[in-house]
């Protein structure tokens, strides 16, 4: 729910930034108020701006359960992503509309 890695919520813990408890195996357990919090602090755009590539949508394939997304960025290039029908179409995706490319890892989101 927060979008970290179980080695941030570690260091988060130690450092204080993030309440938690252990249960009876000395996992850490986060409450939901302190989820909130941190969602609420960090707000809807917290990646890095170098993981964010905004453009047009050129294109937009649709074919059974999935979308190829073709977006024309501000760079001199094209991100091709591969999203789910559903998703294409709750973001209203087609050509000409703004969206812009979220790159995590190996992934590539599309949002508007």
């Amino acid at each position: 729910m927060l979008g970290i890695s179980l080695d941030t919520l570690r260091r988060w813990d130690r450092e204080g930034k993030i309440t938690t408890r252990r249960d009876p195996a000395n996992r850490r357990l986060v409450p939901r108020s302190e989820v909130d919090r941190l969602r609420a602090e960090r707000g809807p755009e917290r990646l890095s701006a170098r993981n964010r590539l905004a453009g047009t949508v050129r294109e937009v394939r649709i074919e059974g359960l999935l979308a190829q997304v073709v977006l024309d960025v501000t760079e001199p290039a094209t991100v091709v992503a591969i999203i789910t029908r559903d998703a294409a179409e709750a973001l209203e995706l087609g050509p000409g509309a703004d969206a812009t490319a979220i790159v995590k890892a190996t992934s590539v989101m599309i949002d508007r």
